[in-house]
């Protein structure tokens, strides 16, 4: 990857300008036998649409925060890169109530609506598929997203040394979140073609690196396991072979 890159999309930017092809994020639901595949492409195609979204519909800007209140899901990764790319503070599992705006899963929906901004809502289901009922007072992803273009340039520059992401109670710069991306993916010895699988949840900074952040830092991918623990050992056994998975976590 592009050692002048500071920010994740930065990263996400030369992975694309490098192999738009490849596999980047591999996810797996062991709850509801859901996979879904996305190339370095596809994914950079939701970023840009969830981007849009929250700059355009939204109205959010550099240094806004947003509660994300989501499990490990391709459609999190999609946010955190979202944020990243207008320069909003994503907070994993914030307070709502004192968030600008929020972005809630299914489960959460009455906690999220303690936020007096903008909220929206993800229904989780396969595919991406939408609420048969939207949640009052939500605004359904899947129904506001796919209308959103698919190329976005922030309305103002995203400054590196600006506040990104806090996790686990710890704040970090989008240089830091970056850096510390980097110095992971080095110990675990992830290089280009890496396929690391992930249970960990996004709730740690462990879990979102190893399941997003140190893979797109060092030119890998990610499989990325949602309730990993209802799956038999023997199919894990499979699933690491199936999906040349070179590390785990």
């Amino acid at each position: 990857m592009n050692s002048t890159d500071r920010t994740p999309a930065d990263l996400l930017r030369s992975a694309l300008a490098a192999d738009p092809g490849r596999p980047l994020v591999t996810f797996y639901d062991d709850a509801t036998g859901e996979r879904v595949e996305l190339s370095v492409a596809t994914f950079a195609n939701w970023v840009a649409k969830t981007a849009n979204l929250l700059q355009g519909d939204l109205g959010a800007g550099p240094g806004d925060r947003l509660a994300l209140m989501l499990p490990a899901h391709w459609q999190s990764a999609a946010w955190l890169l979202a944020c990243a790319s207008v320069g909003v503070v994503a907070e994993v599992g914030g307070d709502p109530a004192e968030a600008d705006l929020v972005v809630s899963g299914p489960d959460s929906l009455e906690e999220a609506r303690a936020c007096s901004g903008e909220r929206v809502a993800l229904a989780l289901r396969p595919l991406g598929g939408r609420f048969p009922q939207p949640p009052a007072g939500f605004a359904d992803y899947a129904v506001e997203v796919p209308g959103q273009g698919d190329r976005f340039a922030p309305f103002a520059p995203v400054d590196p040394e600006g506040p990104g992401l806090v996790v686990g109670g710890e704040e970090l710069s989008y240089a830091e979140l970056t850096d510390r991306a980097r110095e992971d993916a080095a110990r675990l010895g992830l290089g280009d073609g890496s396929r690391v699988l992930s249970g960990l949840g996004y709730d740690t900074w462990e879990g979102l690196s190893a399941g997003l952040y140190a893979a797109l830092a060092s030119g890998g991918s990610v499989v990325l396991c949602r309730n990993l623990d209802r799956l038999p050992k023997d199919a894990l056994a499979q699933r690491i072979e199936s999906e040349r998975v070179t590390h785990t976590v």
